[in-house]
């Protein structure tokens, strides 16, 4: 279809969206403005028509997935945030940490050769030595040396840096000589200083956590960005969150994914809050996709969103379905009810049936060949 025929396609009756539909088939950059005009148009089909076809002109029919394993070492954490459901104080009930060699186990329990990346994120722990992180991480890769290690959030970055009293940059020179290869996009909330007075008080700022992924960026190490909506923020806080990513990539370039994440209130403080509904789930990509011009992906993180909305969000937006995952801890902590693992060929199987085609990738987005014989055996 013709960029003429897509124009004469879009039909909506909100006045406010036909300036930002003309911008977004000239590929000009969206304003706030813009962007708060996409949070509060009641035409979600318009806006997910829009953000269909930037997702389809970046990415066609391709929809990325992966085949990876979480690792969470501790959920003991100094922090005391309201979001989460998987902190615990040290000495409190469920709380654990693994030892190496639980943590070397725990990786190969879900280990086949098809598996490409380790995803590692955990707690805020107040006695765990640096050395403990950086033994973790070569010790996965000494063991398994083509594995992608993706591992510490910005927030923990930050906080094992004042533990081990290094700088920040020294910090992750010495977390990617001991093997990390990027980091996760967690602990970005929403940047707003109001609303993290709420929800998260005891991690790092806003600016704090940009100044960490810059940093990052800067030594070689890719990262991905996240945002968690449907607490206390407003569109303004999710457009502010945006823009400051935004203006960061425009920097350094060094991001690769943004994940939009769905609050989830249950066994938090902030249980009393509605859940997240499908409709604000699904605009949420839509939007992410349109402002985040310069971002290569949008995520639809099936743990969260659920298979069905992540396999609608394709149609509106994203072109990445995450991955196999296998044992999920903090989300389901949260109160989760997806499965914690997805086989292989149930993530293509929606996918297709959404009517995009599946594209297995590594996590620098290369894409990854199987034989037959590692199909039978992966996970």
């Amino acid at each position: 279809m013709s960029d003429l025929d897509r124009h004469h396609s879009f039909q909506t009756d909100d006045a406010r969206l036909w300036p930002i539909h003309g911008k977004v088939m000239d590929g000009e950059r969206l304003s706030a403005e813009d962007a708060l005009a996409l949070y509060r148009t009641g035409d979600l089909l318009a806006v997910g028509w829009m953000a269909n076809h930037v997702r389809e002109r970046m990415h066609g029919d391709k929809t990325y997935f992966n085949v990876n394993r979480h690792i969470n070492p501790t959920n003991v954490c100094v922090a005391a945030c309201r979001l989460c459901a998987f902190g615990r104080k040290k000495d409190a009930p469920g709380a654990y940490t693994m030892a190496l060699e639980q943590a070397f186990e725990t990786a190969a329990s879900g280990y086949t050769e098809a598996v490409t990346e380790f995803h590692i994120v955990g707690g805020l722990h107040p006695d765990l030595p640096f050395q403990y992180f950086l033994e973790l991480c070569a010790g996965l890769k000494e063991r398994f040396p083509q594995v992608h290690v993706k591992a510490f959030t910005m927030v923990e970055v930050a906080y094992l840096s004042k533990r081990a009293k290094l700088s920040i940059r020294e910090t992750l020179q010495q977390l990617k000589a001991s093997g990390v290869d990027s980091l996760p996009g967690g602990g970005a909330e929403i940047f707003a200083d109001r609303v993290r007075h709420i929800i998260c008080d005891h991690k790092i700022d806003g600016d704090q956590w940009l100044d960490t992924a810059r940093l990052a960026h800067q030594i070689g190490l890719k990262s991905n960005a996240t945002m968690l909506y449907g607490h206390v923020e407003n569109d303004e806080d999710r457009v502010d969150h945006l823009l400051k990513l935004r203006g960061l990539q425009d920097e350094t370039g060094g991001f690769q994914t943004f994940i939009p994440l769905a609050f989830h209130p249950d066994n938090t403080p902030l249980q009393h809050l509605p859940k997240t509904t499908g409709m604000l789930d699904i605009k949420q990509i839509a939007v992410s996709r349109l402002v985040l011009d310069n971002f290569p992906h949008i995520k639809s993180y099936w743990q969260m969103m659920t298979a069905k909305i992540a396999q609608i969000s394709l149609r509106f937006g994203a072109d990445d379905m995450d991955g196999t995952v296998i044992e999920e801890k903090i989300y389901h902590d949260a109160g989760a009810t997806t499965p914690q693992g997805m086989r292989r060929q149930e993530l293509e199987r929606l996918i297709r049936a959404a009517g995009r085609e599946p594209i297995e990738r590594d996590t620098l987005y290369r894409p990854v060949t199987r034989t037959e014989m590692s199909l039978m055996v992966s996970v």
